[in-house]
């Protein structure tokens, strides 16, 4: 049930402070789009099959592609923004398609036990990829404000819808929504009228935060504060060209660097890059650029990439 709160007006959603780009700037993009290169294909092989569980402290990671992303510890097996379908679109024949196919093939896939949904654009939240879930695996869902009907409709019944800074106690630990930069859509009538987020996870060892798709704010130093210490950070690199038009709903690499910083993460894992070609930068940019802005750093080992289908366990 959508609440009246400080970025709620009118029935819809926005990010204060933050000026919302409209129609002409979207028109002034499309007109003068200088995409960056990617691969028709990229070929690749299925990593291996994630273990059953990670017990304890250990926590293992596991990089699907784009913002999905297996996490394993405590027993618990989580997923965020579940996405195995080829194209992120309201149609199979049209829209963004992969270029790359899912890291861990869907069968490979542990026991799991909940789904951490960032907001209800096409790449993040694929109704086809829930339904499959919700046959296989019948997890708990988290949401944002709003998103819950059309999660339910895929069959999940387990969903928990909150807003930010609100958190729910779930199997033990507490899970929390978190603010984030974005908007949301899945028709051209419908914009932000459901809310975006990210999410908290209490861990014993170390909390970890997964950031959705965003852009930079100071809610991160926020986020920090109210959460340290953060044993793990999902930040997002990808998307962001061209800046004057991505910045306010994607991060540039070296602005996920600054995130890092500002949330305390011991270790960050970039997400968000490499599969759909969603704004100007080319395949290989994302992680190239955040290359040359870890370069020289002395905590440059603790923001890391891992490959489609990588899995690794986290310090």
């Amino acid at each position: 049930m959508l609440t009246a709160a400080e970025h709620f007006r009118d029935g819809r959603f926005f990010n204060p402070g933050v000026p919302d780009h409209g129609f002409l700037d979207a028109l002034q993009w499309m007109r003068n789009r200088q995409p960056g290169p990617w691969r028709q294909w990229i070929p690749s092989t299925p990593g291996p099959r994630p273990p059953e569980r990670a017990e304890g402290a250990e926590l293992r990671v596991t990089f699907v592609n784009h913002a999905t992303v297996l996490l394993q510890t405590e027993g618990l097996n989580l997923l965020t923004d579940p996405v195995w379908s080829r194209r992120v679109s309201p149609v199979s024949f049209a829209g963004p398609r992969r270029h790359r196919s899912p890291g861990i093939r869907f069968e490979d896939l542990p026991p799991i036990d909940a789904i951490l949904l960032s907001h209800n654009h096409y790449d993040h939240l694929d109704v086809p990829t829930l339904r499959r879930i919700a046959a296989a695996h019948k997890p708990s869902v988290f949401c944002p404000l709003g998103v819950a009907p059309l999660v339910r409709d895929c069959g999940l019944r387990d969903v928990q819808e909150l807003d930010w800074w609100q958190g729910t106690a779930w199997r033990g630990r507490d899970i929390h929504c978190v603010p984030a930069q974005h908007f949301s859509a899945r028709t051209p009538f419908d914009r932000n009228r459901t809310l975006w987020a990210g999410w908290v996870v209490e861990a014993q060892r170390g909390n970890i935060y997964f950031a959705g798709d965003t852009g930079f704010g100071e809610f991160f130093r926020e986020i920090g504060r109210e959460f340290a210490p953060v044993r793990l950070a999902l930040l997002p690199i990808g998307a962001y060209e061209p800046e004057w038009f991505m910045g306010p709903v994607h991060m540039t690499p070296e602005q996920a660097v600054e995130a890092r910083m500002l949330v305390g993460a011991e270790v960050a894992i970039g997400i968000h890059f490499g599969t759909f070609a969603l704004a100007d930068d080319g395949e290989a940019d994302p992680p190239a650029r955040l290359s040359r802005a870890l370069q020289g750093r002395q905590d440059a080992e603790r923001f890391r990439t891992l490959a489609e289908g990588e899995g690794q366990e986290v310090p």
